[in-house]
């Protein structure tokens, strides 16, 4: 029989310890140490009790935990010596069953992991969902690790340790996050849709209104009518929308009609009245990047479609109104119109956007047309929200950094995004022969930018929250021989507020001026983008952080590096985001983009908190 948390929290310490044995290998002190800080409100406080103890333990017992683990496929496994925990992990990832070739590959892959870090390969083997990773999988995430330092791997088997002992602990309290793999299993779906020319690798690319686009928006319209949304329909720039009437638009009556089934409760939603219910906005975008991850966005789309579908089942309506939004763009990855899924809802949509051609030449306006949108200025023009009928817009999205998965936290209330510019610059010096020009009569531009992004380092460093990238740079025309006479490069500069952005930007741009007149290059410098930092409206971080802390986990408030549809809604309405945690050191833009079902749930149960907070707070 399932464990209870209150049995957990009433028992003796060493009844309490016996019941948690076998969470962490051959190492019982953990969970010992970690019940002083009983009673547990949640699992999810008791997991971090757990990673908290573990991190003031220190390096030693640290590694001494990394040891205690028996390597995959290993002599362990050959010697049936591995824990009951191990052999169920292990077996369920098909390692008991590995082909000769398979099992002298991992077994030379243990032996190169060991030789470089002293430590066995651990991995959280049940992957993201609990469900199990394949042997494909497993022997990828090896190779790949092989590659890190030894400070960094000797955390990520830390890290994979926690998720180890989460899933056993899920396992002894008979909980399965049965929302998270729901909501889990929706992202793996949308994503067997990608673009030409990438699908057939394997990886993710959806870009604004192609033939994968257009198949993902009519997917989660489909879902969102599965969940029990009363509207659902796609916009004139291919946004999908969903609504949940509030409780004063809907009047019910006794019983369905003819060949229709009731919800829960024996209610069914009747005539709409028009009685001006306030609105809640969320949602975030469902487009990606070229060869991205699956989570990026679309996790800000189906987390706030599961509460929905919750409150449909309970037969439940609030007081307001909500609107779930896929935006069709955002990354401004076919087109350079970024944004223009939830610009069009706050009334920037640029008309110029609609000559724009793609690298083949297809207009904006053409491929409207294609998909079946009206493709005319009016039409958007529609699009654009009254914002005084909107309470706010609150957004969930994955990290996209390290900061959570360093921390074992899985959820974080962000507190702004940060302001940002672009440039796209060209230093331009002397090409001259390699061998014959002495280094002091050189004009060389590579270098010139070289030390300035050596500087812009060490700036965006002394502002502890600030950043600065180079992330393009290149020598046209460049030869192995030739000193570069032209080096063109980017400029990415982001800060937690406008003043910080702007004195950044100040200093950055005064010394690459004071570099090139030092060095004796041109310079040609074209600002491409300016974005306003945008902090989280008061009241609505609050509630964010009311949600989390409800759920028992630690409260952790951040700034947002990356940019978010909430930027543009921050510009007519309050906005506030919740971050949750990334796996492979929060990575994005990338197919190793991923989380786990666990914090999905986490992320789910945390907005429908926030609904309830807001329910209460605008009753009938």
């Amino acid at each position: 029989m399932p464990i209870t948390l209150e049995q957990l929290n009433r028992a003796p310490l060493a009844e309490a310890t016996q019941i948690l044995d076998g969470l962490y290998e051959h190492s019982p002190w953990i969970a010992e140490q970690a019940l002083a800080q009983r009673p547990f409100a949640s699992l999810a406080a008791l997991k971090h009790a757990m990673v908290t103890v573990l991190n003031q333990a220190g390096r030693e017992p640290q590694l001494a935990l990394i040891r205690a683990h028996p390597e995959l496929a290993g002599k362990a496994m050959v010697a049936k010596s591995l824990t009951a925990e191990s052999t169920n992990e292990q077996t369920k990832a098909g390692l008991t069953n590995c082909t000769p070739e398979e099992f002298a590959h991992i077994q030379q892959l243990n032996a190169q992991y060991n030789a470089k870090f002293g430590f066995p390969f651990i991995l959280a083997v049940r992957g993201p969902r609990g469900a199990g990773l394949n042997k494909r999988e497993i022997i990828a995430t090896f190779e790949r690790r092989l590659g890190h330092p030894v400070d960094f791997e000797r955390a990520e088997c830390l890290r994979n340790i926690h998720r180890i002992a989460e899933i056993r602990l899920n396992d002894k309290f008979g909980f399965e996050p049965a929302v998270g793999n729901r909501v889990w299993d929706w992202h793996e779906d949308l994503a067997r849709h990608s673009d030409p020319g990438f699908a057939e690798h394997g990886q993710l690319t959806v870009t604004y209104l192609t033939d994968a686009h257009r198949a993902c928006a009519a997917d989660i319209a489909a879902r969102m009518r599965e969940c029990g949304f009363d509207e659902v329909h796609i916009d004139a720039v291919g946004n999908v929308v969903g609504r949940y009437h509030a409780a004063s638009e809907v009047g019910f009556a006794a019983g369905p009609p003819q060949g229709e089934t009731s919800p829960p409760g024996g209610q069914r939603p009747a005539q709409r009245r028009s009685v001006g219910a306030m609105t809640l906005l969320t949602g975030s975008h469902y487009d990606t990047v070229r060869n991205g991850g699956k989570y990026d966005g679309r996790l800000g789309i189906f987390v706030p479609m599961a509460c929905v579908q919750q409150l449909h089942a309970a037969g439940r309506r609030l007081p307001f109104a909500f609107e779930v939004v896929g935006f069709a763009e955002e990354e401004g990855q076919r087109y350079k119109a970024t944004f223009l899924g939830s610009g069009a809802l706050t009334g920037h949509f640029n008309p110029a956007w609609l000559d724009q051609q793609d690298a083949e030449g297809v207009s904006m306006r053409d491929a409207m047309r294609h998909a079946g949108l009206p493709a005319t200025l009016e039409a958007i023009a529609a699009l654009q929200r009254d914002p005084s009928k909107y309470l706010g817009f609150v957004e969930v999205h994955i990290e996209q950094g390290p900061v959570l998965n360093e921390m074992d936290l899985p959820l974080a209330v962000v507190t702004s995004i940060n302001a940002s510019v672009r440039y796209l610059c060209e230093a331009i010096g002397m090409a001259s022969h390699a061998g014959t020009t002495p280094m002091d009569r050189r004009r060389d531009a590579a270098s010139a930018v070289a030390e300035l992004a050596l500087y812009a380092e060490q700036r965006a460093a002394a502002d502890g929250d600030s950043v600065a990238t180079i992330g393009m740079l290149q020598v046209p025309g460049g030869s192995i021989n030739v000193v570069p006479g032209r080096c063109l490069f980017s400029l990415d500069l982001r800060a937690p507020s406008n003043e910080q952005r702007d004195a950044l930007e100040r200093d950055i741009l005064a010394q690459l001026r004071s570099i090139c007149e030092r060095r004796g290059i041109g310079l040609k410098t074209e600002e491409t983008m300016r974005a306003a930092a945008a902090p989280s409206a008061p009241a609505w971080q609050a509630r964010w952080e009311k949600a989390v802390a409800a759920l028992g986990v630690p409260l952790h408030r951040m700034p947002s590096g990356a940019g978010h549809d909430a930027m543009k809604l921050h510009e007519v309405m309050p906005q506030a985001m919740l971050f949750v945690r990334g796996l492979n050191s929060g990575i994005s833009h990338n197919p190793l983009e991923s989380t786990t079902s666990d914090d999905m749930e986490l992320g789910v149960n945390a907005f429908s908190h926030l609904l309830d907070q807001l329910a209460t707070e605008h009753p009938n």
